[in-house]
């Protein structure tokens, strides 16, 4: 049986702003060429389908379209959901489209009930693991401690138990949200702390043939069996550096036979720059970075002027800017607010410290009307809990 895994698609996300559905329909694009040209049995899709509780519209008809093209396809497909997703929002009509060979396993209490599918070597059983909340199973499965691991530990117990039943010829699949230890995290992820405890053990999935895990935003192998396939797409700049794709599983009758790592089309790279704003613009070696998405960290002694909008001439997509310190500087200390300036006195001087130089005439006057304003508003604060305080 040959396996695409997949998850974090996260429809509807933005990347610092920009919209990425367009680059989201692409990659649902490349999935369907990809199941199709590589003769794909089951796609498994675990967790984080969507990137909030309630949806966009535009992110729920990517989705429809993606579920619908994959009903159609050559595959079976399985889904669960993930600590983003609405498990009862992503679960509806779920029956339904069992029928369609579209299985959406959005129930905890559903664990040890697998999608059965069948292939030359027997029976192949698909465990389908949501997202699983420790504090709301607690009570209802008894759980020893309020923690990510007894949660997935009793989930993984239910299979375990059902798996026993079965002919010893079947084969497993496990997909689950989780976070494993002994993997790296990037910055685009939500943590799912509990207490502090949010890893579980990869032991946990010992005797699976494959487990297909979802969570974390970088593709990752923590043995031949239990694998990342990572977000399709960067979501933070963290990620610059990750290959972003699936990975292609052939399931043999004594467990995984082979397998690859397939890259999902790039619609514009991401780039983390450092360096002196004037060496930015001119080095000509980073001419291949002008169409891609762009972090800057300048390093100038003193910040310049309009530094966007000088970056951006040259690279469009720049979307964070940030300053290094100065290491002449040897860091700063918080000081107590300085005695007899004004507000307005106090903002000019920080101008002046950051930039090297005085503000302009137009600055100095729009910080004075902030100034004012902020004034003005711990005016009327005061006055109002002066009224209470009267009335009461």
């Amino acid at each position: 049986m040959r396996i695409l895994h997949t998850s974090d698609w996260h429809l509807g996300r933005s990347f610092h702003r920009e919209g990425m559905l367009e680059h989201q329909a692409a990659f649902v694009d490349h999935l369907l060429e990809v199941v199709e040209s590589r003769e794909v049995d089951l796609v498994v899709v675990a967790g984080d389908v969507y990137d909030r509780a309630l949806p966009h519209v535009d992110a729920v008809r990517v989705a429809d379209d993606a579920f619908a093209r994959l009903a159609r396809s050559r595959a079976r497909v399985v889904v669960t959901s993930g600590n983003h997703d609405s498990a009862l929002r992503l679960g509806f009509g779920s029956r339904l489209m069992d029928a369609a060979g579209v299985h959406v396993r959005t129930d905890a209490n559903g664990v040890g009930t697998p999608v059965e599918l069948d292939d030359e070597h027997g029976p192949v059983l698909v465990y389908g693991i949501p997202y699983l909340d420790p504090e709301a199973l607690r009570g209802p499965w008894s759980l020893p401690r309020r923690s990510h691991e007894a949660a997935l530990a009793a989930a993984m117990g239910r299979v375990r138990a059902d798996l026993a039943t079965r002919p010893a010829s079947s084969r497993s699949v496990v997909l689950a949200h989780a976070f494993v230890a002994g993997c790296a995290p990037s910055d685009s992820e939500r943590d799912i702390a509990v207490g502090g405890v949010s890893m579980v053990s990869a032991e946990l999935f010992d005797g699976i043939d494959y487990t297909a895990l979802g969570h974390l935003h970088g593709a990752q192998q923590l043995s031949a069996s239990v694998r990342y396939s990572g977000s399709p797409l960067a979501y933070s700049f963290s990620e610059a550096d990750h290959v972003k794709g699936c990975w292609l599983v052939d399931l043999g009758a004594d467990g995984v036979s082979s397998s690859e790592f397939l890259a999902s089309p790039v619609p514009r790279p991401l780039v983390r720059l450092t360096g002196a704003l004037a060496d930015l613009l001119a080095d000509p070696a980073l001419e291949q970075h002008e169409g891609s998405w762009v972090q800057a960290t300048l390093t100038d002694p003193v910040r310049p002027l309009r530094a966007m909008d000088q970056l951006r001439q040259r690279f469009p997509h720049t979307l964070v800017i940030g300053f290094a310190s100065d290491p002449s500087a040897g860091g700063s200390t918080p000081q107590a607010r300085p005695t007899g300036l004004t507000d307005h006195e106090i903002a000019l001087a920080f101008v002046a410290e950051v930039r090297g130089e005085p503000a302009r005439e137009e600055e100095s006057l729009l910080l004075r009307d902030a100034c004012e304003a902020s004034r003005d508003d711990r005016d009327d604060c005061a006055d109002t809990l002066v009224g209470a305080g009267q009335e009461g």
